[in-house]
């Protein structure tokens, strides 16, 4: 059963920018394991972080490190959701989530699928 679903698009550029003028938002927005990643890897990961908020129905008071893009050794991106993100994911009984990503020249995008 599909509990939400999550779309969202990041313009690279504009996303380097706001990163580039407030430094601390790599920080705030990413783990420690993920702020080293390159610009597109980082537009893609927020925009994966937006559509999973997307997908919960975007309830106040999730924290942004409680939502990480992780690899598998194939390479394929899956969701980690601990903490807040943990918490309201089991009150609306997600079970798996789905993640693409992608990312082309400007734009960076995610689809996130929350199924119970």
């Amino acid at each position: 059963m599909i509990i939400g679903i999550g779309v969202d698009v990041v313009l690279v550029t504009r996303f380097k920018h706001q990163l580039e003028k407030a430094p601390a938002l790599r920080e705030r927005l990413f783990t420690p394991a993920e702020r080293e990643l390159n610009i597109r890897s980082l537009a893609a990961r927020f925009a994966a972080k937006e559509a999973v908020a997307k997908a919960l129905g975007a309830p106040a008071g999730m924290n942004w490190q409680h939502c990480q893009v992780d690899v598998d050794a194939a390479g394929a991106p899956h969701v980690v959701a601990i903490g807040t993100v943990a918490d309201v994911a089991d009150a609306k009984g997600v079970k798996k989530w789905h993640l693409s990503l992608s990312h082309d020249g400007d734009v960076a995008t995610a689809m996130v699928v929350a199924e119970g």
